[in-house]
């Protein structure tokens, strides 16, 4: 490891309920493991900046993560983490955290899987662990879509919510020729130029109501439609 004048470590950890659910790694737990580290690497650890119950999905939204990378780039430190998982979501935010790092004088540490961005080795091993993570979660996601996909395509129901077009029988949907048809205008007038707003306004003149029996908004004829040529291209 680079030795600085002043050694120093800054601690991120972060849980959101989808992290505690799967992973069971508390906040406390992430920031034990990340003080044994520095006090075996002989760091000070300057503080412990803590996201709670705050999705990964952009590093951005992170308030504790901009304060931690403010800090230890100032201080030109250690980033502490537990994991990758805790850290960025997607190659491009691990990336550009590594890049700013890099570029202020600082380091970034992943317990987890061991990395160190102090060597060259150790910036080489985090980029191809960033894009392998971001692969694995595409190819869970494109199977979940292909098994939604095939249910819905057995008529099965996937939510809690009865989807606009089909009305549910037993535990099977079924069409509803009144909503399929609604369906089929909001393509037709689409396809024609109208805007959303215009397609909404439509429906509620010629009383065509949504799902609940109230009026359209733009939104939610954006997701019908979605949803419906998600189901055409399924088929």
């Amino acid at each position: 490891m680079r030795k600085a004048a002043h050694p120093v470590a800054v601690a991120y950890v972060r849980v959101s309920t989808e992290g505690q659910a799967s992973e069971g790694v508390s906040l406390e737990a992430q920031e034990a493991r990340i003080r044994a580290w520095a006090t075996a690497q002989d760091l000070e650890l300057a503080s412990v900046h803590v996201d709670a119950g705050i999705s990964g999905s952009k590093a951005t939204n992170r308030p504790a993560l901009q304060a931690a990378l403010s800090q230890v780039c100032r201080m030109k430190g250690v980033l502490v983490v537990y994991s990758l998982s805790r850290l960025a979501r997607s190659t491009q935010d691990a990336l550009s955290i590594a890049e700013r790092l890099d570029r202020a004088g600082a380091d970034l540490v992943s317990l987890t899987e061991s990395i160190d961005t102090t060597s060259a080795a150790g910036k080489m091993v985090f980029r191809m662990l960033a894009v392998l993570a971001e692969f694995e979660r595409d190819l869970i996601s494109e199977r979940t879509r292909g098994a939604m996909a095939h249910l819905r395509l057995q008529g099965r129901r996937i939510s809690g919510r009865i989807p606009f077009g089909s009305d549910l029988v037993g535990d099977r949907l079924v069409e509803n020729s009144k909503e399929a048809a609604a369906i089929a205008l909001m393509s037709r007038l689409r396809a024609d130029g109208h805007s959303l707003r215009q397609i909404a306004a439509e429906l509620d003149h010629r009383n065509l109501p949504a799902k609940n029996g109230g009026r359209w908004a733009a939104k939610v004829i954006a997701f019908v439609l979605r949803r419906d040529a998600e189901a055409r291209r399924a088929a």
